[in-house]
């Protein structure tokens, strides 16, 4: 039986990054090679030089939308505040409230006086599903109000909201940036390309399920969230390729991991698919397609650093971020970058 706590580390709260660096590639990165454990230090501009031509190099570009509402209660008054989890339909929605008790089926409420929304049904996890009313196009009055949903743990106040998405960013959906992606500049993306690595995408829109802590003091028992996911038919025709012609896969983010393990769950080749998927990959889960990752410094006792661990080793992992904290590396979302081959 392999616990939850077997996959903590102490990290001082000085090293949870605040704010994005000033430039994005010059995060720190950390290179972890997955058989010996041996690490190297570099910065995230030499990804370009650990990039072989051949290599297939796949990215997430879902863009997250500003999903704080703050609004109030119609009747009363009473403050009230919406995360947008998930879209239901073009204009139902699963939402996180607070405070909750405020919202009982039937429950109205209002933001501003463009957008107003009922409580339709409530689920079994405590989330409301709604249904907005607007006039307009709803996406353009999200931007008006809402705010963009930052992880709990930064709290300073994000002065340019492009800092938390990727540069690649194109589908709307994500309540949490992709952010190993963050890292990667246009002048970066167009470096790797020259050198005759094939960049590819996924879209996976991420839920802040991928916050919600393992509570679970058996990992097998924890009971992931539902995402949803979309490979398109060029993505898997170029990992197809990659694979036949002894390239490796490299997966940016955990999220792009997620999706390619998931089409690959049955064995190559992969073929064009969407859906959800609520897939938990922890040490003793094969690979079936990536051969390497590059992902950001994940929170202690997380299911991303166990999906991490899967990959290159718990004891490997939990090494490196020790000498990352030893370091003094930045982690988590705005944090410094690893790179593990």
């Amino acid at each position: 039986m392999m616990k939850t706590i077997d996959f903590y580390y102490d990290l001082p709260e000085e090293l949870i990054a605040q704010e994005p660096a000033k430039n994005r590639s010059d995060s720190r990165l950390m290179c972890l090679d997955k058989t010996s454990g041996k690490t190297t230090h570099k910065h995230f501009y030499d990804i370009v030089d650990m990039l072989k031509e051949g290599d297939c190099l796949v990215l997430n570009d879902t863009k997250v939308i500003p999903a704080r509402l703050y609004g109030e209660k119609i009747g009363t008054g009473g403050a009230i505040e919406f995360l947008l989890l998930t879209r239901r339909t073009t204009d139902e929605w699963e939402v996180i409230l607070k405070p909750g008790k405020r919202a009982k089926v039937g429950a109205k409420f209002k933001f501003g006086d463009e957008l107003t929304a009922e409580v339709l049904s409530i689920t079994d996890g405590g989330a409301r599903i709604v249904k907005f009313s607007y006039d307009g196009i709803f996406e353009e009055i999200l931007d008006r109000l809402g705010e963009m949903p930052l992880p709990p743990y930064i709290t300073k106040k994000l002065e340019d909201k492009s800092r938390y998405q990727t540069v690649y960013a194109k589908h709307s959906g994500s309540a949490a940036a992709p952010t190993a992606g963050l890292h990667f500049t246009p002048e970066l993306i167009d470096k790797i390309k020259a050198k005759g690595v094939e960049v590819h995408f996924v879209t996976l829109h991420v839920g802040l399920g991928t916050f919600r802590p393992v509570k679970a003091e058996n990992i097998t028992e924890h009971e992931m969230h539902s995402e949803y996911y979309i490979l398109p038919k060029e993505t898997a025709d170029a990992v197809n390729r990659a694979k036949e012609r002894g390239s490796r896969v490299i997966s940016v983010g955990t999220t792009a991991t997620r999706v390619l393990e998931t089409a690959g769950q049955n064995g190559l080749p992969l073929t064009e698919s969407s859906g959800w998927t609520d897939i938990f990959i922890y040490p003793g889960k094969s690979f079936n397609v990536i051969d390497a990752l590059i992902t950001n410094f994940h929170l202690p006792e997380s299911t991303l650093i166990m999906l991490v661990s899967a990959l290159a080793g718990r004891e490997n992992v939990l090494r490196a971020y020790n000498e990352a904290v030893k370091e003094k590396y930045r982690f988590f979302s705005f944090g410094d970058a690893m790179f593990i081959v």
